[in-house]
């Protein structure tokens, strides 16, 4: 069952004008510029706000976590950042459900609300030196209500572009909503650039973090607005409560929920290496913060760029193959490159390796976005996305930062998170091999 949309098919940027051979037969769904933009901006907005704190993680961690010696208070900061992470599947199971049983549109209207909570709190909350141990506790707070609204984020976004994607170009549809999430670590980028050209260091660590968080707040009532406008791709409403949605895909879909994980987990272990290179920039080799701070613009562009160009070649040649062949030639390059970078610590090799890292990454993750809802029936599209997405980042993503801060302050090795890559990659190469082509299935089901 699929509802009928505005505007005439194929008004999505960068659509391609013919479909793939194979592609899947029946009445065409149409979608407009304004629906994409509607489910695609306020992901972005939430994902802004939510990796900014990577960007920050050291000025964070000076200022709420002001513990003893040179990782302290670092890796406290990237501790209260995995924190977000453990609400995500929380708010997988009861927002994921929500859009399962009420639809898509209410659903993603209230995670747009839900984000401005833990954002306004991330703004707003005093330093540690003015009011002491209620300052970390609050962050941790915001982190908290931040996960649970970006678990229950994924689901509905994804499964909304699937079904209202004309057929023969679901990837390419799905495929804005990682090139979003792209957009917003490259908007996060800029601003940090910006601020760190235009503020004194101690500035920067007294006040200037906080700027992005207040910037993303003045776009909140847009991202609301336009959200109230997206058309609805559930039409089946029978009653279920969350329980049964849940119980639901977990008896009948087990094998794929499993799958989906693994195949999950490199994704974002890859991903938050890549939001952590500002960090390991700064802290660990060196450089100055401008350097850093240009490596998450340069690495928001590629995740949009390879984003949507997984998406093309996902309709155009099927998914394994973009699933499979970044993410193995990322495992092979991933301890090189990190090796290199001990070589010759600069703005080039900095640059070039965040570049391969952002562009395999984004490839390989459209492809994993399109699978899954692929493999669910519209009953349980939703909450299946958003499990497999929240327990994947929660286990894997959300432990990232603070592991490879761990492992380099314990061993003095500069090369964890390069050993920390390849070894999930592993993980999921066997996940994805295991997994059906979806290509041409109907998800009209």
């Amino acid at each position: 069952m699929r509802s009928t949309l505005v505007d005439a098919p194929g008004n999505c940027p960068g659509a391609p004008n013919t479909e793939p051979a194979g592609a899947v037969s029946g009445v065409r769904p149409v979608i407009s510029r304004k629906a994409v933009a509607a489910a695609v901006t306020g992901n972005a907005l939430e994902f802004y706000d939510f990796v900014i704190y990577a960007y920050f993680a050291v000025y964070i961690g000076r200022a709420f976590f002001p513990v003893g010696g040179q990782y302290g208070s670092l890796l406290l900061a990237a501790a209260t950042f995995g924190v977000g992470f453990f609400t995500r599947p929380l708010g997988a199971v009861l927002i994921g459900a929500f859009a399962d049983r009420a639809g898509r549109k209410p659903a993603l209207i209230l995670t747009v609300a839900l984000i401005t909570v833990g954002t306004l709190g991330m703004a707003a909350t005093p330093s540690y030196a003015s009011i002491g141990m209620a300052a970390p506790l609050i962050v941790v707070l915001c982190r908290l209500v931040q996960g649970f609204a970006l678990g229950g984020e994924v689901g509905p976004a994804t499964a909304l572009l699937i079904e209202a994607a004309p057929p023969g170009r679901r990837a390419l549809y799905a495929s804005w909503q990682l090139a979003s999430q792209g957009i917003a670590v490259a908007v996060g980028g800029m601003f940090g650039v910006l601020v760190s050209m235009t503020l004194r260091a101690d500035q920067l660590a007294a006040w200037g973090w906080r700027i992005p968080f207040i910037v993303s707040l003045l776009l909140v009532p847009v991202a609301v607005y336009i959200r109230r406008s997206l058309p609805e791709t559930l039409e089946d409403n029978d009653g279920r409560t969350a329980s049964e949605v849940l119980g639901g895909v977990v008896r009948t879909h087990r094998r794929y929920l499993v799958l989906g994980v693994l195949m999950t987990l490199s994704g974002a272990v890859s991903s938050q290496i890549g939001n952590y290179m500002t960090t390991y920039a700064i802290q660990t080799l060196k450089l100055p913060p401008t350097i850093a701070q240009t490596s998450a613009l340069v690495g928001g562009l590629l995740t949009f760029a390879g984003g949507l160009l997984g998406g093309w070649l996902c309709d155009m040649r099927g998914r394994k193959i973009v699933l499979i062949a970044p993410r193995v030639l990322l495992m092979l390059l991933s301890v090189p490159m990190f090796l290199w970078l001990q070589a010759a610590p600069g703005a080039m090799s900095f640059l070039l390796v965040t570049v391969i890292l952002a562009l395999l990454t984004a490839m390989s993750a459209t492809a994993a976005m399109v699978v899954m809802p692929e493999l669910l029936p519209a009953a349980f599209r939703s909450t299946g996305v958003s499990l497999v997405y929240a327990i994947g980042t929660t286990l894997f993503g959300g432990t990232t930062q603070f592991a490879v801060t761990a492992l380099i302050a314990w061993t003095g090795s500069p090369m964890a998170p390069a050993w920390y890559m390849a070894a999930t990659s592993v993980l999921s190469l066997a996940a994805m091999a295991m997994l059906p082509e979806t290509r041409n299935v109907d998800v009209s089901r």
